[in-house]
């Protein structure tokens, strides 16, 4: 009788692991499920999520500058000084006339 006692308790525990083992399969199922399921939203609707992860650019300043804006920045700075140099010149050249006249 004490033999029969025993094989019961394996039994119910053996009955447990495979409720247990349904129990986490089930779970599994359904992750894969999900996952499946955002996987196919994430590539419908890729745009989307990328516009929730991205940074707007500033308003003023782009997000990379280039190089031939910068070249022609330069380029004008440039000529802005030659013609305030060349308008003090002339400036002082007309008050070098006025005072010989």
């Amino acid at each position: 009788m004490a033999g029969h006692g025993v094989m019961a308790s394996e039994e119910s525990l053996d009955y447990s692991v495979h409720e247990a083992w349904n129990e986490a399969t089930n779970v599994y199922l359904l992750v894969i499920l999900v996952s499946f399921a955002l996987l196919m939203y994430a590539r419908k609707n890729k745009r989307k999520i990328m516009r929730i992860f991205t940074l707007p650019p500033a308003a003023g300043t782009p997000a990379e500058p280039n190089f031939y804006d910068s070249l022609q920045k330069v380029r004008l700075r440039q000529q802005l000084e030659m013609y305030s140099i060349a308008r003090k010149y002339d400036q002082q050249s007309d008050s070098v006339q006025l005072s010989i006249e």
